[in-house]
Formats: structure tokens, C-alpha cells, sequence
């Protein structure tokens, strides 16, 4: 990645800071059209669907046959990767603040580490266990802190399933690495998400007839296809734009700007007489993000690396 020039670089780190923002505005714009207007389970078929059948586009122009020997392996990273991810992340959210929710996202990377040690048998240094704790005991203590809270917002029961989210998508990422070796992108993506909707379909679709089409506004559709277009397929796109610039490493920094752009979209959608989610951030809140920060700062940087 040496001969890349300036430009390349440069244009890598606006496409990385633009799906941070995606991200960030999805936790506020996502929770806004939840529960009244879409169950979260309803919500997650439309944006699966939505995403598969545009994923499926680029498939067709760029298809790839598969070995059967690896649709289990398919199967499995549509599960962690799309049905459970996805399933969690909005039952979670619509039940608990963004700021919380972009918060505990940022455990991920310890989640990944700590899943390749269990299935990869890859090895724990210190280093990494005081990461391990460090992140756990932020985590936790957020959970505490919105069980014990008055809260607007914040619930421990919405963050406990943003938690599984993170630790499902932490497999995915895991199980997912011989396939992005063997595939092309768009190839693992278009069957991840078809072997997902296999799963979401049923699991959610009961929740399709309780979608208050009647009472939508043109900014609540809107926010609808910011999830399915932006939050779904531009920012995946984007994340592939990037990696083939930067590396990984330097993508998964970006993690850390989530819950800054999540609270400044807070912080916007209050000025602008909107849902306020402020009211839930403290100094507590505060602390418990820094000792995540801590954590994933110690499990995935070493003082040797240079990326």
C-alpha cells in the first residue's frame, strides 16, 4: 500500500469518516422511527430485504459460483453476521439510548479478540487481558449505571442486547476470514445476507403488519431508506473502498468516532427542537466509555505496530 499516492490515502479517510457519521446518525435516526412507527424485528426485514435485493444487483454483474462445501460456513456468518447482529442491535436500541448503544459498540474489537481465542485458538497476551478487564469492567459498569439510573432513554435490558449484538457480529468477523480469502466481497456479502433473510424472515415478519404506514410523513420515510441505502448498503460500500487503500488496522480506528458522531447528531437533533438523547450522558457515562476505550486501545495496538 506503500505506492498509493496522497489522494488515494486522503479519499480512503473521507470514505471512512463519512461511514462513521452513517453510522453515528443511524443510532438517533433508526431509534426515532422505533417502536411506534416500525417494530424493531418488522424493521430489520425491511432493511435486510431492502439490502439484499441491491446487494443482489451487484452480485449479478459481478457473480461468482460458489463451492457447496461452504454454504454451511455461509449459512453460519449470515446468522451472526446478519440475523442475530441486526435482530439485537435494533431490539436493543429501541430500548435503550443511542449514546449507550454507540458506546458499547465500540467494545467490538475486544469481542473479536476474544472470539478468535476461542475458535482460533489464537494466544492472550497481558497486554491483552488487562484490555479484556479493563474493556469488561466499562461495559459492565454501563450496564450497572442504566439499571440503577432514572433514565430517559438508557435501559440495562437494551444494552445487554446491544451487547449480544456486538458479540455476534465479533464470530461473524471471525468465521467470515477464509471467505473473504477464497471470495469476492460482494460474493460473501450477497450470501451472507441471503442465508440472514432465511432467518429474519420468519423471525420478524410477523411484525410487518404492525407498521403504521398510515401515520408515516415523508421524513420518516426518509429516515426508512437512510437505514436500508446508507446504513446498509453505502456504508459497506465504502468500508470496501477504504480497505483496499488502508489497512485494516486503520479501519477499525474509525470505531472510535461513532459515539463522538452519535453525540454530536445528539446534540444536533436537540438544537433543532427534535427527540433530546442527551439528558442519559453523564461523567459516569463518561468513564465507563473511556475504560472501553482503554480496553480496545490495549487489545488491538501494540507499542512495536506503525499502521
Amino acid at each position: 500500500m506503500s505506492s498509493l499516492s496522497s489522494k488515494q490515502r486522503l479519499s480512503a479517510h473521507a470514505a471512512l469518516l463519512a461511514v462513521a457519521f452513517i453510522y453515528g446518525a443511524n443510532y438517533l435516526i433508526a431509534k426515532g422511527l422505533m417502536p411506534e412507527l416500525i417494530p424493531p424485528s418488522g424493521f430489520i426485514v425491511l432493511r435486510v430485504v431492502g439490502a439484499l435485493v441491491l446487494f443482489g444487483l451487484l452480485f449479478m454483474f459481478k457473480y461468482e459460483p460458489i463451492d457447496k462445501r461452504d454454504l454451511l460456513r455461509f449459512f453460519f456468518c449470515g446468522l451472526t453476521g446478519v440475523a442475530i447482529n441486526q435482530l439485537f442491535f435494533f431490539n436493543g436500541l429501541s430500548l435503550t439510548s443511542p449514546l449507550n448503544a454507540s458506546i458499547i459498540m465500540t467494545s467490538n474489537p475486544i469481542l473479536v479478540m476474544v472470539m478468535s481465542a476461542i475458535i482460533l485458538k489464537t494466544r492472550i497476551t497481558s497486554r491483552k487481558i488487562a484490555g479484556i478487564v479493563l474493556g469488561a469492567s466499562g461495559a459492565i459498569s454501563l450496564l450497572m449505571l442504566s439499571a440503577t439510573t432514572q433514565s430517559v432513554f438508557a435501559s440495562a435490558k437494551g444494552d445487554v442486547l446491544i451487547l449480544i449484538n456486538a458479540a455476534s457480529y465479533g464470530v461473524y468477523l471471525v468465521i467470515v476470514k477464509p471467505l473473504m480469502s477464497k471470495y469476492k466481497p460482494t460474493t460473501v456479502i450477497f450470501y451472507a445476507f441471503l442465508m440472514g433473510a432465511l432467518v429474519v424472515i420468519p423471525a420478524g415478519g410477523y411484525q410487518l403488519s404492525e407498521v403504521r404506514w398510515v401515520a408515516f410523513t415523508p421524513s420518516d420515510y426518509s429516515a426508512l431508506f437512510y437505514v436500508i441505502l446508507g446504513t446498509t448498503f453505502l456504508a459497506y460500500l465504502l468500508n470496501i473502498f477504504a480497505l483496499k487503500r488502508v489497512l485494516p488496522t486503520v479501519v477499525s480506528v474509525y470505531i472510535y468516532l461513532q459515539p463522538l458522531m452519535a453525540g454530536l447528531c445528539a446534540l444536533l437533533f436537540a438544537f433543532l427542537g427534535l427527540t433530546d438523547y442527551t439528558g442519559d450522558f453523564s461523567w459516569k457515562t463518561l468513564v465507563c466509555a473511556l475504560l472501553i476505550f482503554a480496553g480496545v486501545y490495549l487489545v488491538s495496538f501494540s507499542p512495536k505496530k506503525t499502521d
